[in-house]
């Protein structure tokens, strides 16, 4: 029998509702610290995640079935830390199942979208949610940093639309322009409420949502490694995320970048409850 104060939303899964064949959603912890380069803490965030979801209420997503697979091994060097998420997720897509994974920082990010266009022989659309446009073409040497991911991800074809930016170097905006990238920066979304936006009809069916929780105000999120004021609410984010599904079909999605502080439980829990509602998003 599954234990189940180890499975994403355990407390409200019946046991049909836990296998790992059988359920739709496959949840990947990845307790990734290896690149970052302020505040320490995102390997405690997969965990703080699925105790803090101990305590959400059961939504629709339950009857389709989740399953919280064993957490990647982040003890190793970063390459083979990305080489294991990158199978494990090609594998889920191979089961026609839907790849979730907690981090852990955002570098994780190449790996998955990695390993689900491998598996779907194209290349896809990314929605990104954050603070910064991690964009530089490495950091402090490092091309698979998490401040340099979409970097990767873009020159290796993939699409991207950033929404929440509000903390980028001048070589970053040197790179959204060369390479039109699709942006709505957080100043603009946050001083005029806006939480819909459409893209474009040429920006790619197949969707994947990285949602980087600094791209909340530090008001509602501040357990991040790199918390920017001016950030996005809670259903302002989901409302934006829902608006750029539209017409469109979600293959994979990743929450990253909690750091847990001592006696904050607010974070993890709004961590999870924005796992919850980015999973009911998913047809």
């Amino acid at each position: 029998m599954t234990n189940k104060n180890i499975q994403f939303l355990g407390s409200e899964l019946k046991e049909v509702e836990n296998g790992r064949e059988s359920s739709k959603f496959q949840i990947i912890p990845c307790p990734m610290e290896k690149t970052v380069s302020y505040a320490r803490g995102t390997a405690g965030g997969p965990a703080a995640i699925i105790e803090a979801s101990q305590e959400l209420e059961r939504s629709n997503i339950c009857s389709a079935g989740i399953f919280t697979q064993k957490a990647i091994n982040c003890s190793v060097e970063h390459a083979d830390c990305m080489h294991e998420l990158r199978e494990r997720v090609g594998s889920i897509v191979r089961n026609n199942q839907f790849p979730f994974t907690l981090g852990g920082e955002h570098s994780l990010t190449w790996a998955t979208v990695s390993g689900i266009s491998e598996v779907l022989g194209k290349k896809i659309g990314i929605v990104q949610v954050d603070a910064h446009a991690d964009l530089r073409k490495d950091y402090l040497g490092n091309a698979h940093s998490h401040a340099s991911v979409m970097n990767l991800l873009v020159n290796e074809g993939h699409q991207l639309a950033s929404l929440g930016v509000r903390a980028m170097c001048e070589e970053e905006r040197d790179f959204r322009k060369a390479n039109g990238i699709l942006f709505w920066d957080g100043e603009e979304l946050v001083r005029s409420n806006t939480s819909s936006v459409e893209l474009p009809d040429n920006f790619p069916e197949l969707v994947y949502i990285s949602f980087d929780l600094d791209g909340l105000d530090p008001s509602i999120m501040p357990a991040v490694g790199t918390p920017v004021p001016g950030g996005l609410n809670y259903y302002q984010s989901i409302d934006l995320v829902s608006s750029v599904l539209k017409g469109r079909t979600c293959v994979g999605m990743d929450v990253v970048e909690l750091a847990p502080v001592k006696n904050d439980i607010v974070s993890p829990f709004t961590a999870a409850s924005l796992c919850q509602r980015l999973l009911d998003l998913v047809r």
